[in-house]
């Protein structure tokens, strides 16, 4: 079988499309993989937040597009990008074992949270790191930044900015940990849903691929991104939303951690629950209401349900 991976050009999103690629080398059915890099909307515009132009869904689009013409046969996410509702005809079929899930403070030089001078300048576009980041240090600002993740480094290098924050995965997949001044603590900053997770989409019809990418699909990581996204699901998360949840497994229990706040930090509600794995998308609905009855529709600017 031939296989024709759909992937943005970034080289984040290049090695992540290899590392699918590799995996999938390795079965015997498959006898060629071939990458079809393509640019997205997302990686076009960058001259305006993701929220102004149509949210994370702008970064898969394209891909989706090319699968649905015959030109590829797979595309290869960020989980953490991918809306939680997937489009009709579409499916993720699988995803690989999670990396490190945790977000990145990278300055220049060693500084932490709390040693981060009063009133520095942080670039981050995620709603989700802002809120978290003035909850914690409300005398910080926090300002866009766009770009990929060597871009952003220039510009922090440049000086526009006194700190960025970074997803630590996706520093360490390009050989750039080092970089990395500080990971933070997810009591300071849970990461977003299956952040860190790759994740391999196929169209619903594929059933010969389903089959095949169900042989590199990491079980524990399924389950966890099932919970977290089950959250985002039910809360309605867009990139606009100032939403984190967060799951774990330790022998035959997962523990599921969800946030909501307003943008600014001012307010801040966070709920845990835990249970079985094989209940893992029931516990994320199950948080997901309690996080609404104490009122996290508000927070997060959606219908109260």
């Amino acid at each position: 079988m031939i296989i024709r991976i759909a992937t943005r050009k970034s080289a984040l999103a290049l090695w992540q499309a290899e590392h699918v690629a590799g995996k999938l080398r390795e079965l015997p059915e498959v006898s060629t993989v071939e990458l079809l890099p393509l640019s997205t909307r997302g990686d076009e515009i960058l001259d305006r937040s993701l929220q102004a132009i149509g949210g994370k869904g702008l970064f898969i689009k394209e891909l989706e597009i090319a699968m649905a013409e015959g030109r590829a046969d797979i595309a290869v996410h960020s989980m953490k990008d991918v809306p939680a509702e997937i489009p009709d005809g579409f499916c993720i079929a699988s995803v690989l074992e999670r990396a490190n899930p945790f977000d990145a403070l990278v300055s220049r030089g060693s500084i932490s949270l709390d040693t981060l001078p009063e009133g520095a300048l942080v670039g981050s576009s995620s709603l989700r790191r802002q809120s978290q980041m003035l909850a914690r240090r409300p005398d910080l600002k926090i300002e866009p930044v766009r770009g990929n993740v060597n871009t952003r480094l220039k510009k922090l290098d440049d000086g526009v900015y006194d700190a960025i924050l970074l997803a630590c995965a996706g520093l360490e997949r390009l050989g750039l940990a080092s970089r990395i001044s500080a990971q933070l603590d997810p009591r300071d900053m849970l990461p977003a849903a299956a952040q860190g997770v790759i994740g391999i989409e196929c169209r619903n019809e594929r059933q010969d691929l389903r089959d095949l990418l169900i042989q590199v699909e990491h079980e524990q990581t399924k389950l966890t991104t099932l919970a977290e996204r089950a959250v985002a699901a039910r809360l309605e998360a867009t990139c606009h939303s100032p939403l984190a949840s967060f799951a774990t497994i330790d022998k035959d229990t997962l523990s599921l951690q969800s946030l909501a706040a307003r943008p600014d930090g001012s307010a801040i509600i966070r709920e845990q629950i835990s249970g079985s794995p094989l209940n893992a998308e029931a516990l994320g609905l199950e948080l997901a209401n309690r996080m609404l009855d104490l009122g996290a529709a508000n927070l997060l600017g959606i219908a109260a349900q």
